[in-house]
């Protein structure tokens, strides 16, 4: 898709090409804000696979599939194998865990490792434990690994947790427990992890040190400023420049793990009925679990907020739901027929749909379909708002699914209880991610801009200009794999390292795109068909020739094909 997936993606095949796996490029320019762990996992799966779209995310799928297991055999651990089996259940069928892995971003593969490290250091100071040492290596090991996906949040999270727990335990100074996690030892794995990286970036990319706290356009102060203070410190505190994110409010940013942990959520009431005195393995693990939730949602309660941000507190969550599932009682009964009442009313709701859509044509893609609502677009479900009845015309067979899914959850859940109960809720939703995804098969001419870049590799030779920000139509990149002048393009995640040394050249105003438009060489041009009417006032329209169209985007050229085409209207 554009955006970051195609970014995250091109990353990868750069590194890839150029054999430079410590500096990020994007178009030629530097690209200091990420950690390089999930560029290099999808360059190690480009090698395996090739270049393609669905190799790039093998690292995700199997950081999932490692989550899930990750997951139940912690809930095993601590509470046994009933408790186990549901809390893997519910991290892997839960709404979010599916939301946020559509995407290439690094926070599934980071939560698996905060994850392990809590589970590591429960082990590694656990008295029964036979081997605690080696548990103390593999939370040194996920930290330091989690330090290359997600910068300081990586150790921060589970440090923080631990530390809270060990306070409320009253064990903070007590010596046997630091002995058991030989911090020194420890630090010493974390460091040869992630050090070298971190050093070598800061050698390649100077200044070495700046301790500017003014994060302004137009300048240029090294890897370790930006990458530590502009996008960790000033990030936090929401003074960090470009300012290229949003934030989500706090209540939304909370009351959404209802839908994030949905459908096990219903069962958060009988957590509160479950004992979190650290007695035994299964109440350390359940106060362990609050601490870590607790301490990732007030973190972002005092920052910046995106929904997928708290991800990292799902397993914990999991854990909790998974023994509040396998203890039972009147809450886990209410909480189910509360879900068979919700299936029931999804089901009515989306055959409401289905039926309304029955005879409405479908011309052309999606896109045509659609309204806009940009300031719907900070949430993460926002472009839900863009649906019109007319678009589900084109999302009946995803909707004719959903209903058979919600369908089966309701017959599932009507008399059934305990473990009968909660595989139907699994098997729905699985039905409906399976739905979810068809629906986002018919949405890819709006989400990607993979056919244009289709037509272009068969197109005749010329130069490629970008209209826009690079993230807009990143898949252009990735499809094409050729670099491009960035029209009007030099803001948000490029700005910072379009300043570096020996960055190049690649951004044009309008008037230098005319200039190169009007010569004999042939220029092609992608851009938005709203955008478009802008550039009627710049050339005759007889001259934005259109190559293909799709999804609402367009591909133009400066100078006739063999084919008839027309011009922009």
């Amino acid at each position: 898709m554009d955006d970051v997936d195609a970014v995250q993606a091109q990353i990868a095949r750069n590194m890839l090409a150029s054999g430079d796996y410590v500096t990020a490029r994007l178009d030629g320019i530097p690209y200091l804000e990420k950690a390089p762990l999930i560029y290099w996992l999808i360059a190690g799966s480009f090698k395996i696979f090739g270049a393609t779209d669905w190799a790039a995310r093998v690292p995700m799928v199997l950081a999932a599939i490692a989550l899930a297991w990750l997951t139940t055999a912690f809930g095993i651990w601590a509470f046994g194998r009933r408790a186990g089996f549901y809390a893997g259940l519910c991290i892997s069928t839960c709404f979010g865990l599916f939301l946020f892995t559509r995407i290439l971003i690094p926070d599934v593969m980071l939560t698996a490792s905060i994850a392990l490290s809590m589970w590591a250091f429960l082990r590694a100071i656990d008295e029964m434990e036979p081997h605690p040492r080696w548990w103390a290596f593999v939370l040194a090991a996920s930290l330091g690994t989690s330090l290359l996906l997600k910068s300081l949040v990586g150790v921060v999270f589970p440090i923080a947790a631990a530390l809270i727990y060990l306070a409320v335990t009253r064990q903070i100074f007590h010596r046997k427990i630091w002995k058991s996690l030989h911090p020194l030892s420890g630090l010493l794995v974390v460091l040869l992890i992630a050090a070298p990286w971190h050093i070598i970036a800061t050698l390649r990319n100077r200044p070495y040190f700046d301790l500017t706290m003014r994060s302004a356009p137009g300048e240029y102060h090294g890897f370790l400023w930006f990458y530590f203070i502009n996008e960790q410190l000033l990030r936090f505190l929401n003074m960090r420049y470009p300012r290229d994110y949003d934030t989500v409010p706090r209540l939304y940013f909370w009351l959404f793990h209802l839908l994030w942990l949905f459908p096990w959520s219903v069962c958060f009431p009988a957590v509160a009925k479950l004992s979190f005195k650290p007695l035994d393995r299964a109440g350390k693990t359940r106060l362990l679990a609050l601490c870590w939730t607790g301490f990732i949602l007030m973190f972002f309660t005092f920052s910046t907020t995106q929904e997928y941000y708290s991800m990292p507190c799902y397993p914990a969550l999991a854990l909790l739901l998974g023994s509040a599932m396998a203890a039972g009682g009147g809450w886990i009964r209410y909480g189910t027929r509360a879900l068979c009442g919700i299936f029931i009313v999804a089901a009515a709701a989306v055959l409401t749909l289905y039926f309304l859509a029955w005879n409405l044509p479908a011309p052309g893609d999606i896109s045509s379909a659609l309204s806009s609502n940009p300031a719907a677009y900070k949430l993460s479900l926002g472009h839900m708002e863009d649906l019109t009845i007319a678009s589900f015309a084109y999302l009946r067979l995803p909707l004719l699914v959903a209903a058979i899914a919600f369908l089966l959850g309701a017959a599932g859940t009507f008399r059934a209880k305990g473990q009968r109960a909660f595989l139907a809720v699994a098997l729905m939703a699985i039905l409906f991610f399976q739905a979810a995804r068809i629906a986002m098969a018919a949405f890819d001419p709006y989400l990607s801009s993979r056919p244009l870049a289709e037509t272009l590799r068969r197109a005749p030779p010329g130069k490629l200009i970008v209209d826009h920000h690079y993230y807009t139509f990143s898949s252009i990149f990735f499809y094409t794999n050729r670099s491009a002048l960035l029209l009007n393009g030099r803001f948000n995640n490029l700005v910072y390292g379009s300043y570096a040394p020996g960055a190049p050249n690649v951004f044009i105003d309008d008037a230098q795109w005319k200039m190169l438009w009007l010569q004999p060489d042939r220029y092609y041009l992608v851009i938005t068909r709203e955008a478009a009417a802008r550039l009627k006032n710049l050339v005759e329209p007889g001259l934005l020739i259109i190559v293909a169209q799709n999804g609402g985007k367009l591909l133009l050229t400066n100078h006739a094909l063999l084919t008839n085409q027309t011009g922009v209207e």
